[in-house]
């Protein structure tokens, strides 16, 4: 055998090796993977029960769970969110406690150390220790149900698996912090709203402020009809008369879309439905991830007031219905936006910068050193400084640090006081609980099976003396200061509107003082609320008795009309004579032409327009918003309402604020069309193939997907696909955001709703359920609110 062969035959039989290790390491952790699967028929003894719980599964893995007492019924909740979701909710409470390090290793240490400034372990330990006795019930079944569930397992979560780690036991406290959690991601826990403000306001001063950050905009939509006037041109120069720059352009981050943790709700009352019950539809928009933060549930227990029926969605980590319906009252939630954060100035001695100034004279900074774990590294540690009024947040800045003021440093803020919603009689019971609900503050919409609707904000809300919160200021000397939490009975409330409609979509709700004392924590635009509100008024003008068919067919909407006027502005600009200079402008207004009004993943139109806008943005407000961007590393243009500035700059076409880079208005707005089609070259395309599809590609990943090898990821991942939607519109949907669920029902009718969410049930990827019912969210096509017909059937029985 020559030398040849025999390396051949070497390299073969090492190929052979390495195939069969492959294949043994493959084998092993499938059957890892199987061992960690829930177990879905049969008994398990569980300590701590009653009496007997039965789970009953339909075919997308929705449990129905039958219990004695609502303390068992959380006891058995805990045992299938630990089952199905434990690691989801690991990382809930390690991402809000800043101990994801633990698990991940050096490359969650940046992201520990920025929210250890926060300090929710401690804070959570403290409202644990606040609560109430019957939601301490609750919270301990919940708990000791948790580590059942885990215990269960025949193996540890397959994702621990993977990072060659394991689980740590549920603590009571770490309910709470999946709820901090939450507040991290829907309030604005770096004060980048407010100190963008201050940052414009120093570069343009209060005309430009005002201007470009105006309180309200044209696409208003609030429930009271409220308006504020639109703010005049600001007194500033891009040019002077003899067209010489007077402010140098620079680098400023791009415009974007405005997207961001939202949601949209709306009610109709029972005089326009066709069963006299009111009728709510809830879409909660948030980043997708799989598993989704969404659980389905049904919970089923008897007491002394008699039978109990929730059917919802529940969030893995705590013991309670979030969102759906009691047989009498549904609920929903759409995030707020009032300002529950206030960055302060805090002034420090100029030397050693250790003491601050207060209204009591100079005071020492005060320090805390906290330990992060690190899986692999030695332990890493960060040393958090904080004032009476809360932690330092950044500086130093000229002498000055900026301290975070935040109604979620405080334990009272954070309660269970919504699980009081399981058994609100009606929407004037459902409001009440609201406003003692301790929770991030959330638009809350009620509607009841009397017909009834209403709205309020559920959560403390913080009281000011001496300014309004909208931008930075010091506290030393006594005259700006928190004062406590609104009382109740302040707290703008809409019961029973005259017209029988109610809607919300994170625009600003209220006006004049009832705004005043919400303060903006950076409102949505109210072009998706104004689309609801006229899509319900349509319905409700229309004389037709309103089924779940129809408020589904409103969330769908797709309609683009915030960019309606932006389409005919484009195509005034490629006019006979633009488009006889340049060939590809007139495939370009070709493609335009097509607009059908409609964010369809088919349509290039609609990408084509979206893109102009963003492009004519920039042209327009980049030397404008220059000075400010540079004052402030993380500045935001996409949280500021600017939409109506460059709208009236574009129609009045100002010379002293056209942008320097361009000589007429008309060229700025030509440059904004070629620069889309130099994104359409760029991209290898036609103007016909350049796509809303192409671009809105859902990538709904798993956090595991990075570890693993591509093929293996994909397995993980929901599919990828083009939808339709965008932001300004009811059917929100981005690529990686959207409706995280959406459901539409009539209390007491639950069995004619309607439900979808995105992703699966199980959060294992072995599980049938792990993609159940997807494909119908991506579609849009109606499944039942309650679950269908027993597949599986589990009781746990008192150990």
């Amino acid at each position: 055998m020559s030398a040849l062969a025999k390396r051949l035959q070497l390299l073969l039989s090492a190929l052979s090796v390495l195939l069969l290790l492959g294949a043994l390491a493959a084998g092993w952790f499938w059957l890892e993977l199987r061992r960690s699967l829930p177990a879905l028929d049969g008994e398990r003894a569980v300590a701590g029960l009653g009496a007997p719980v039965r789970i009953e599964r339909d075919a997308l893995g929705t449990p129905t769970l039958a219990a004695a007492s609502r303390a068992d019924a959380a006891r058995a909740l805990g045992f299938l969110h630990a089952q199905d979701r434990f690691f989801q909710m690991d990382l809930l409470r390690r991402s809000a406690a800043g101990e994801l390090a633990e698990l991940f290793g050096k490359a969650a240490v940046t992201t520990d150390r920025r929210v250890r400034v926060h300090g929710f372990r401690r804070v959570a330990e403290q409202s644990v220790a606040r609560l109430p006795a019957a939601q301490r019930t609750v919270l301990d079944a919940y708990t000791a149900g948790v580590n059942a569930g885990l215990a269960a397992l025949a193996k540890k979560p397959w994702e621990y698996v993977v990072l060659r780690t394991g689980p740590a036991p549920w603590r009571a406290e770490d309910s709470i912090l999946v709820c901090h959690a939450m507040w991290l991601d829907l309030q604005d826990h770096r004060g980048d709203f407010e100190l963008t403000l201050r940052a414009l306001r120093q570069s343009l001063g209060e005309a430009g402020l005002e201007f470009l950050a105006p309180r309200g905009n044209s696409w208003d939509a609030p429930l009271d009809g409220s308006v504020f006037p639109a703010p005049p041109l600001p007194p500033l120069r891009l040019r002077r008369p003899d067209d010489a720059t007077t402010l140098p352009p620079r680098a400023v981050p791009p415009a974007d879309e405005r997207q961001f943790p939202g949601s949209s709700n709306f009610a109709l009352a029972g005089a326009h439905t066709a069963s006299g019950a009111a009728l709510l539809a809830n879409d909660m928009h948030l980043d997708l991830r799989v598993p989704n933060i969404w659980y389905r549930t049904v919970l089923t227990w008897t007491d002394a007031a008699g039978p109990h029926r929730l059917a919802g969605v529940t969030l893995p980590g705590t013991p309670l219905l979030v969102a759906g319906s009691n047989g009498r009252i549904a609920w929903g939630f759409t995030n707020s936006y009032i300002d529950s954060t206030d960055v302060i100035i805090v002034e420090t001695d100029s030397v050693a910068q250790f003491q601050y100034r207060t209204t009591r004279g100079w005071v020492e900074i005060a320090e805390r050193t906290e330990t992060i774990k690190v899986k692999g590294g030695d332990d890493a540690t960060v040393v958090v400084r904080s004032t009476e009024w809360g932690p330092i947040i950044g500086g130093p800045e000229d002498g000055r640090y900026y301290a975070l003021r935040w109604s979620a440093h405080d334990p009272a803020a954070t309660d269970l006081t919504l699980m009081e919603l399981e058994n609100a009689p009606d929407a004037a019971a459902a409001v009440a609980i609201a406003h003692r609900a301790g929770m991030p503050n959330q638009n809350l919409l009620v509607a009841d099976s009397a017909g009834r609707i209403g709205w309020t904000i559920t959560g403390l809300i913080p009281t000011r003396h001496g300014y309004d919160g909208r931008l930075p200021f010091s506290w030393a000397y006594g005259d700006r200061y928190w004062k406590g939490w609104l009382d109740t009975a302040k707290v703008p409330v809409v019961l029973d509107p005259a017209d029988g409609l109610l809607w919300s979509a994170n625009q600003r709700t209220v006006g004049s003082e009832a705004y005043a004392m919400l303060g903006d924590g950076g409102y949505d635009y109210g072009a998706r609320a104004g689309q609801i509100r006229d899509d319900l008024r349509a319905l409700a003008a229309s004389g037709k008795k309103a089924a779940p068919a129809d408020l589904l067919a409103i969330a769908l909407d797709d309609r683009a009309v915030f960019l309606t006027r932006w389409k005919d502005l484009f195509l005034a600009t490629l006019t006979d004579e633009a488009v006889t200079k340049s060939k590809p402008r007139a495939a370009l207004r070709d493609a335009v032409r097509q607009w059908n009004g409609r964010a369809d993943p088919a349509s290039a139109a609609y990408r084509l327009v979206r893109a102009f806008r963003l492009k004519v943005s920039s042209a327009v407000l980049d030397p404008l918003l220059a000075r400010a961007a540079s004052g402030y590393e993380r500045f935001n243009r996409n949280k500021l309402f600017t939409e109506d500035a460059v709208w009236q700059l574009v129609q009045e076409r100002p010379v002293r604020l056209l942008n320097p880079a361009h000589a007429t208005w008309d060229d700025l707005l030509l440059a904004a069309a070629d620069a889309v089609l130099a994104d359409v070259d760029k991209a290898g395309l036609t103007t016909a193939e350049f796509t809303w599809g192409r671009r809105n590609m859902l990538r709904m990943e798993h956090p595991m997907s990075g570890f693993l090898p591509s093929f293996l990821a994909r397995q993980l991942d929901m599919p990828a696909e083009a939808l339709p939607g965008d932001s300004n519109m009811p059917r929100v949907q981005g690529v990686g955001h959207g409706a995280s669920e959406r459901f539409v029902v009539s209390p007491g009718r639950e069995e004619e709703g309607i439900f979808h969410m995105p992703g699966g049930q199980s959060g294992h990827p072995l599980s049938p359920f792990y993609r159940a019912g997807h494909a119908a969210w991506a579609k849009g096509e109606p499944t039942p609110f309650l679950p269908g017909p027993t597949q599986h059937t589990l009781t746990l029985r008192p150990e």
